[in-house]
């Protein structure tokens, strides 16, 4: 026997594979432990049935009359440019806060990392007023900019996208800073060494290689901003045309036409399941 031969021995799996190969990961044949499986199904039930329950009941007779109407398209293309600026916003301040979060090292970090999570934990409404405290007329900040600049935020479209963008940044800071951790800074250094600065190393290398990392973020926070109901009620209220959202509108029409609140609902499901199937490569599928 050759002397590699030990060392090859030695990584293989237990039926011969390479122990960081697939079939080390291969699901174990055999009995069901039944213990296990019926919780788990009563989990999955308890997860699909309501999203069943609207597809079942909702009235695909009277669906495109419904999305046609015209309340129901203003609080749409409402939500979606709301949405589309509120992620722009994230990625413009998200990316470089991911990067500092990844690559530099400065004291308190940790601190600073959590408290770009808590919006992920924070219930929406309290968010809405810290919003308020902050940025309303008489806020910490709002207030010079009223004084100042003349801008007043709460209760203004203006207000859904800064609402929207404080609940769904850090959805593309944590996958931004995965990114960053993961990617190979051989290649930085490497164009570092040859002469090229920070920005150009950012911009030429560092955002090519987490651009998929990037767009993940974006889509995430994106869909977040999409759903977003309590801050923006609580900070920008709910005025047609205005602030009225679709997740607002669903719940106005929950009150006087359940109906309309069931088509509304599949719409903002529909977005939902097509940005799971966007994604599913990405963060559902196992290694």
């Amino acid at each position: 026997m050759s002397s590699s031969a030990p060392e090859q021995l030695g990584s293989a799996g237990p039926r011969g594979g390479p122990a960081g190969s697939p079939a080390a990961g291969r699901e174990v044949s055999g009995r069901l432990p039944w213990t296990l499986v019926v919780p788990a199904l009563v989990g999955l039930a308890f997860l699909v049935l309501p999203p069943a329950g609207l597809l079942i009941r909702a009235p695909w007779s009277t669906l495109l009359r419904r999305l046609a109407e015209p309340h129901v398209l203003e609080a749409l293309r409402l939500s979606l440019v709301c949405a589309t600026i509120a992620t722009a916003v994230c990625l413009l301040l998200g990316v470089p806060l991911a990067w500092l979060l990844a690559r530099v090292s400065f004291p308190g970090r940790r601190l600073v990392r959590a408290l770009v999570t808590v919006p992920l934990v924070l219930p929406p409404v309290v968010g809405g007023v810290a919003l308020l405290l902050v940025l309303g007329r008489r806020g910490l900040v709002g207030q010079w900019l009223e004084a100042t600049l003349g801008i007043t935020l709460p209760f203004t479209t203006a207000g859904v996208i800064v609402a929207e963008a404080f609940v769904a940044m850090p959805f593309l800071v944590i996958s931004v800073e995965g990114a960053l951790r993961g990617a190979d800074q051989r290649f930085e250094e490497a164009a570092a060494t040859l002469g090229a600065s920070r920005w150009t190393v950012f911009r030429r290398v560092t955002l090519p290689m987490v651009m998929p990392g990037v767009v993940a973020g974006a889509v995430l926070c994106w869909a977040r901003a999409l759903g977003e109901f309590g801050a923006t009620i609580t900070f920008a209220g709910n005025f047609p045309g205005t602030t009225r959202t679709m997740p607002l509108a669903v719940y106005l029409a929950l009150e006087t036409e359940p109906e309309a609140a069931i088509v509304l609902s599949l719409v903002l499901l529909t977005v939902s399941v097509i940005i799971l199937a966007g994604l599913r490569d990405r963060w559902v599928s196992a290694p």
